[in-house]
């Protein structure tokens, strides 16, 4: 049993073990556990896995009158969640149950360990979130994305690196892929993409360069987003240097049409980017919960595989000709993509959908 939604950050490496477990044991019975109001509630569905529903919310920061009514409300439906949990445990009796974060991997989690169930917790993010940070020490196994986010654990055993479960791409040519978008084959191109609802502040960058010049001749794949796409669409049209869309559908091609790569630093993009080994200028989502998208950037900058930028600083003149300059130079390119590429572990699912079996097994 997986538990763990809210965001597609949560659910999909939840996803990719489930049909890495599919394809390694053919007939295991997978399913999932979220809430109503995540992604959770139209995917797993879709995709045909079960889906237990639990009602459970994030608590609110600060002291406030309104923060602690509200949090009042939050932790009675976690007693509730935690209630319905052990019911739902009981009943299904899973061999492992399996938490990727999100606000329902909690009450599940915990209520598997006073069963005495096996759990495996898999975090996506460099700075850990606070469900593993809390139930690591009683989880039976405890897998991180990064080497650095041991040093938030209180626990050394049974904690392992095995990466972020990502979408795999199949590898593209890099100028078929630019005429994918009809793109110039033989312009250096970046890639720019704030999540499938775009970020504001990038896309307010990107214009500004584009109206400034300051990409010079460079080709652009330019995912804005849904809430800025008719904006942008009525200031500039498509050419053979520039290709614009609410949202890319073939993001291996964008990938592979790419030299260097703009975007926020969410746990999947940061797992994307290292599999394939794209050099990245990273713009972390400045309200991200715990600040963790600037620790996942600062553990790719620390290894020389991106650039990261303040979310501040990026409409600024000096990041414009900072994203310009690396698009010229093939050397520096070149090394942060190898850089990137050794923090990259494309068999992710694989490996944790094979600790997931050996638990159920022992």
């Amino acid at each position: 049993m997986f538990a763990g939604g809210g965001t597609g950050g949560h659910l999909y490496p939840a996803v990719a073990m489930a049909e890495e477990l599919q394809k390694l044991r053919p007939g295991t019975e997978v399913s999932f556990a979220g809430t109503q109001r995540g992604i959770e509630a139209v995917e797993i569905p879709r995709l045909g896995y079960r889906l237990h529903l639990f009602r459970v919310r994030g608590l609110r920061r600060g002291l406030s009158p309104a923060a602690l009514l509200a949090n009042a409300g939050v932790l009675a439906d976690f007693a509730g969640a935690m209630a319905g949990a052990l019911r739902l445990l009981g009943e299904e009796r899973p061999d492992v149950v399996v938490g990727t974060g999100g606000f329902v991997s909690g009450p599940l989690l915990l209520a598997a360990q006073v069963l005495g169930r096996k759990t495996l917790i898999q975090e996506q993010n460099a700075y850990p979130g606070v469900t593993t940070r809390l139930l690591a020490l009683r989880a039976t196994e405890v897998h991180l994305s990064f080497p650095g986010s041991r040093r938030f654990l209180k626990r050394a055993e049974g904690v392992y690196i095995s990466g972020n479960p990502a979408r795999a791409f199949p590898r593209r040519d890099r100028e078929e892929a630019r005429e994918t978008f009809g793109l110039d084959p033989g312009q250096p191109t970046l890639l720019v993409f704030g999540g499938s609802r775009g970020a504001s502040s990038i896309n307010e960058a990107v214009r500004r360069w584009i109206v400034d010049g300051t990409l010079g001749e460079a080709s652009l794949v330019w995912q804005t987003g849904e809430l800025d796409y008719e904006s942008v669409r009525e200031e500039f049209r498509p050419s053979r240097q520039l290709w614009i869309g609410p949202y890319i559908d073939d993001m291996g091609s964008a990938y592979a049409a790419a030299d260097l790569v703009l975007c926020r630093a969410g746990a999947s993009s940061v797992a994307e980017l290292t599999n394939l080994g794209k050099p990245a200028v990273l713009v972390p989502y400045p309200h991200a919960t715990g600040d963790h998208q600037r620790h996942n950037a600062e553990a790719l900058v620390r290894e020389g595989a991106a650039e990261l930028v303040p979310d501040g600083e990026l409409a600024g003149e000096r990041t414009g000709a900072r994203v310009s300059s690396l698009l010229c130079d093939s050397a520096a390119l070149a090394r942060m993509g190898a850089a990137c590429r050794k923090q990259g572990r494309p068999e992710a699912a694989r490996e944790l959908a094979e600790r997931i079996l050996k638990l159920a097994n022992t």
